[in-house]
């Protein structure tokens, strides 16, 4: 199970957008996604848990779109990141 992490960024027009950072042991799979204005945090967190562990029950073998497209369709969109080295 990944853990989440909640954030939030503030945009040059000066909205704040809540991320969730999606953990990963692999560095490259990392992923961040917003989150939708209907929800809050903890609501979030639930859901994307839920999507998660359904994607692990169901498919031993699911992958990043599979889950991605889930939580799209509830309204999460993936915020493209760039992050630094891998750290040993």
């Amino acid at each position: 199970m990944m853990l989440l992490v909640v954030a939030s960024r503030e945009a040059e027009v000066f909205m704040k957008e809540k991320l969730m950072v999606l953990p990963s042991t692999h560095f490259e799979q990392i992923r961040v996604v917003s989150i939708p204005n209907d929800l809050d945090a903890s609501e979030a967190f639930r859901y994307a848990t839920g999507i998660i562990a359904q994607a692990e029950e169901s498919e031993g073998d699911y992958s990043w779109d599979d889950i991605a497209e889930a939580l799209e369709a509830r309204g999460f969109i993936q915020v493209d990141v760039v992050l630094g080295p891998e750290l040993d």
